[in-house]
């Protein structure tokens, strides 16, 4: 560990001897989030021999320890002594049990922490914080649709109904890839949504139901400003099937293919891309306007979580979400394995009980679902999550919930339902990334903010994907996919409220057609993976 030079021990001169080097304070090396809290969480690697002072000792005094074994940055340290089978606080909340004794100093994991049983008294709005009203009206340059909701990218979707038509699909939109494109400079592309499934799944299935709702999602986008729906043509979720009654802007342009109509592969993709240079030339004279931020749609999601996630991307993006709100825009939490744990600190900020118990019913379904399949919702965290210091699912979800802000919780909707509330929503999806922010999307999303701590190359189109570093050391690391770094809260050179006005200054910036890190290296047609449900005949 590094010293300050007052901390250093001075070189012994002729006859006398070395001088004991300094304890180093609590708060030189980590951060305790609460002033109860057992742990604290380290901002650097703080190695075995350390002599460290923590607060607590007898009459307020410091106690001063010797570390027995390093703990790593971004893990928990024991600020004091823990018997076993004690409940273990952090972020002033409950993240589990000591499964053996730990001494003060003695670093806190998988080896002595597991969830134990944890029981929370529900509440329904005991603790609803109306956001006020901001005072100036924020602005984006968008595409006003017919329809009066504005997208934030014109996209020609190429959605496919079953998977037989995928590389179809991916051979028509290849055709617009690259320096062809240049040719409509206010068209941003073509994607081809490509799926798994689409046959061998009964259509009136929950999981068919799943499928088709997000497949009409993304065709429904509002960044989705022409739209060609591709079949195979005898699939069991036709292609009628998705366009009936579809809820699409009246100034989208669609059209439909059909491989057995057209007469084969190359047929197809010879007619497809007729189809698509025709809406591209006529897409082409659209234009974006100035409209206000309450007409956004932000998707809030992380993945590749790490200790600091939940001190510093996810609150700041949470902040940004209220300042969002606070503008008469709405925001979508998701994730539901990853608000187990936390989902009362929601239900208390619930506008109504009625809403409040639609988020615990999707607990209650996900706890059967995990059980089902030989699982509990503890399998979360990652590998790579406990890698970067976290350990159980109830300490995951409290720094996942962050992202929420402080808003009232105004409404809860199933998997890729279209998103219609106002303020802060929650929508339930798996935990998995690309399948959690493809629910997302497919609910309305136009733009996504998504934390990281690990690193994530996610992309999200039609939606902008704007990616936010947990910790300044993987920000440098990996600084060409990630577009802002939070880790500046940890050494003090920024703040939360500061970075959230920073993401939302960049939300707006990227909705006015910034290019994200994302989409300059055309990520985010391979990350369209709807979620699977049911059985597949």
């Amino acid at each position: 560990m590094s010293t300050t030079p007052a901390d250093r021990p001075t070189a012994p001169g002729p006859g006398h001897p070395a001088q004991p080097t300094a304890p180093v304070p609590l708060a030189a090396v980590a951060l305790l989030l609460a002033p109860d809290d057992d742990v604290a969480v380290t901002t650097r690697d703080v190695p075995a021999g350390t002599s460290l002072a923590l607060p607590g000792g007898p009459g307020g005094s410091t106690a001063v320890v010797t570390l027995t074994a390093g703990v790593p940055r971004g893990h928990k340290l024991a600020v004091r002594a823990l018997p076993a089978a004690a409940r273990v606080h952090k972020y002033g909340q409950v993240i589990g049990r000591t499964t053996a004794p730990v001494a003060p100093g003695e670093h806190v994991h998988t080896q002595n922490l597991g969830m134990g049983a944890i029981a929370h008294a529900y509440e329904f709005g005991t603790a609803r914080v109306r956001v006020a009203p901001a005072t100036t009206t924020r602005t984006f340059e968008g595409f006003r649709r017919a329809d009066g909701r504005v997208g934030t990218r014109s996209y020609v979707g190429i959605v496919t109904s079953v998977n037989c038509s995928a590389s179809t699909a991916r051979m028509i939109a290849d055709q617009f890839r690259g320096p062809v494109l240049d040719a409509w400079p206010h068209v941003d592309g073509v994607v081809a949504l490509t799926h798994d499934s689409g046959c061998g799944l009964v259509p009136a299935s929950e999981g068919g139901q799943v499928l088709r709702r997000t497949l009409r999602g993304y065709a429904a986008h509002p960044n989705v400003t022409g739209l060609l729906v591709l079949g195979l043509g005898c699939e069991m979720l036709a292609v009628q099937g998705l366009l009936a009654d579809l809820p699409a802007s009246p100034d989208t342009l669609v059209e439909h293919l059909t491989i057995q109509d057209e007469g084969g592969v190359r047929a197809t993709v010879r007619a497809g891309v007729a189809v698509v240079r025709r809406m591209l030339d006529e897409l082409e004279g659209r234009r974006r306007e100035t409209v206000p931020a309450s007409a956004l749609v932000l998707g809030l999601n992380c993945g590749g979580s790490d200790g600091y996630s939940g001190i510093t991307a996810n609150p700041a993006l949470g902040r940004a979400s209220d300042l969002l709100v606070a503008q008469g825009g709405t925001s979508v939490l998701a994730e539901t394995p990853e608000v187990f744990g936390a989902e009362h600190l929601l239900t208390r900020r619930a506008v109504s009980e009625a809403v409040g118990r639609r988020l615990l019913d999707r607990i209650d379904w996900w706890q059967e679902y995990m059980t089902r399949g030989g699982g509990t919702l503890d399998n979360n965290p990652s590998p790579g999550n406990k890698a970067g210091g976290l350990t159980t699912i109830l300490e995951k979800s409290l720094g996942a919930v962050a992202k929420a802000g402080s808003a009232e919780l105004s409404a809860v909707y199933e998997y890729a339902e279209p998103v219609t509330d106002a303020g802060l929503t929650f929508m339930d999806t798996p935990g998995y990334d690309p399948v959690s922010v493809t629910g997302l999307v497919a609910g309305g999303a136009t733009v996504v903010v998504f934390t990281t701590g690990r690193g994530s190359v996610l992309g999200t189109k039609p939606a902008p994907c704007i990616k936010v570093a947990t910790n300044s050391e993987m920000y440098e690391r990996m600084r060409e996919d990630m577009d802002l770094d939070a880790g500046r809260i940890v050494t003090g050179t920024a703040t939360i409220e500061g970075v959230g006005e920073e993401i939302l200054d960049l939300v707006l910036a990227v909705a006015s057609g910034r290019p994200t890190v994302s989409e300059e290296l055309d990520l985010g047609r391979d990350e369209f993976v709807p979620w699977q449900l049911g059985a597949v005949t």
